[in-house]
């Protein structure tokens, strides 16, 4: 009998994401399917802490093994922050206000604050730590990052969030320049996914 994995998130894409990367032999179903589960509050100090957080939350209200992520950006200019509040910086999502608005608000926030700081001291990451949890313990924890420069505008109209003003040195973009597949390869979701995968494999193997 195969083993059922729930990804904590209504979003088909992030499901779409793990299922693909991480190939298991493995049913995975989303949130969608426990309508009547609550919320778990996202409100730890860490990445890893609300991923821990959402995966031991779920899994314990559902009995199926749960796996959760978090993630953001961090500037280390500004003691690193977004940090957990990387969605919300510049305030909560106003009523019927398209996502993409809010990303530029968060932005602008961003570049307002690091006016006038050198390049050299514009450095940042992206971060994304991910947890997986039985009912009863966790099971897998993983994190993982990109690096990059803070830019002094928004560059690129791929990706969302704060990838117009993350520049990629090594690459010699920002990450909304980047093709989808160009920006998997070095993802911070995509690198903790991989180091998640032969964990998960050798964990299924286990039983």
């Amino acid at each position: 009998m195969k083993r059922t994995i729930l990804v904590a998130s209504t979003n088909p894409g992030k499901m779409g994401e793990l299922r693909g990367m991480l190939d298991a032999d493995v049913e995975w179903v989303g949130l969608s399917g426990f309508a009547d589960v609550a919320e778990v509050e996202e409100d730890g100090v860490s990445f890893a802490e609300n991923a821990r957080k959402k995966a031991c939350g779920y899994a314990e209200a559902t009995g199926v093994w749960t796996i959760a992520d978090d993630s953001g950006l961090v500037v280390d200019a500004l003691g690193g922050e977004p940090g957990v509040r990387s969605a919300r910086y510049s305030g909560e999502k106003l009523p019927g206000e398209e996502r993409t608005l809010l990303d530029h608000r968060n932005m602008k926030k961003v570049l307002e604050l690091l006016e006038g700081v050198p390049a050299e001291k514009r450095t940042a990451r992206f971060v994304c730590c991910l947890c997986l949890a039985s009912p009863k313990e966790i099971l897998l924890e993983t994190t993982g990052k990109v690096e990059g420069v803070i830019t002094k505008e928004e560059i690129g109209s791929n990706g969302f969030g704060y990838d117009p003003i993350v520049f990629v040195p090594d690459l010699g973009k920002t990450v909304a320049q980047m093709m989808a597949e160009e920006k998997n390869a070095i993802s911070h979701r995509g690198n903790a996914i991989r180091k998640l995968k032969p964990l998960l494999d050798e964990l299924l193997g286990r039983g």
